[in-house]
């Protein structure tokens, strides 16, 4: 099951007619992991796989799919020299439709979060540096506004971690991380949404370039 829905991820964003990768030669702004950040040792004992689709959250009681308007989430790994980087891994973690996030110190009450989101997904960049996410839009959660946590390791350049801001959100004028970006750094972490294509069983998709350090 978890082989065909992978497949069937994969399918769907082979479908997608999305706009060109977002380009920027400046490697993203490091950001705080914020206090959210699933543990390795929390997410090991969970019976849940942590895969790219946010979507399924396979091994839990939930028979449905997460709540939210899903996101297709592509991205190519980059360096400022323009040099693409395989074999990079890369995950991202969000709050749920709920505004709740999937953390061990989180308020996870029955009722209050939203048990069909993985929450948390990992995977690593291809020969050509391109990988892709299915998640879901991010929204606002409180005191902040609607964004997506990413972290990149790789030999190359280490551990670098951010975050994806929804381009054109008006929360994002009153979010004070967002406010303290300069405006390059604004351009390198926003998502462009798209509508997907009917039939592609998402309602947006992002295509974005991930700038690391040379």
């Amino acid at each position: 099951m978890k082989t065909l829905r992978r497949h069937l991820l994969l399918a769907a964003a082979a479908t997608l007619a999305a706009p060109a990768l977002a380009s920027s030669r400046r490697a993203l702004p490091p950001m705080t992991d914020g206090p959210f950040y699933p543990p390795r040792a929390w997410r090991e004992r969970l019976a849940s796989d942590w895969d790219a689709d946010l979507t399924q959250a396979q091994g839990r009681p939930a028979t449905r799919a997460a709540l939210g308007e899903h996101l297709g989430l592509e991205a190519v790994v980059a360096d400022s020299d323009g040099r693409l980087v395989d074999n990079a891994e890369v995950e991202i973690w969000q709050c749920d439709a709920m505004a709740a996030y999937h953390h061990p110190n989180g308020d996870l009450v029955p009722g209050r979060f939203d048990p069909g989101f993985q929450g948390f997904g990992a995977v690593r960049s291809d020969a050509q540096g391109a990988l892709r996410f299915r998640t879901i839009r991010p929204v606002p959660y409180p005191g902040r506004t609607p964004h997506i946590h990413l972290k990149l390791r790789h030999a190359g350049f280490g551990e670098l971690s951010t975050q994806l801001f929804v381009l054109g959100d008006p929360g994002n004028a009153r979010d004070f991380l967002w406010r303290a970006l300069p405006a390059a750094g604004r351009v390198a972490l926003e998502l462009r949404l798209q509508a997907a294509p009917a039939g592609s069983g998402l309602r947006w998709v992002a295509r974005h370039t991930l700038v690391v350090p040379a």
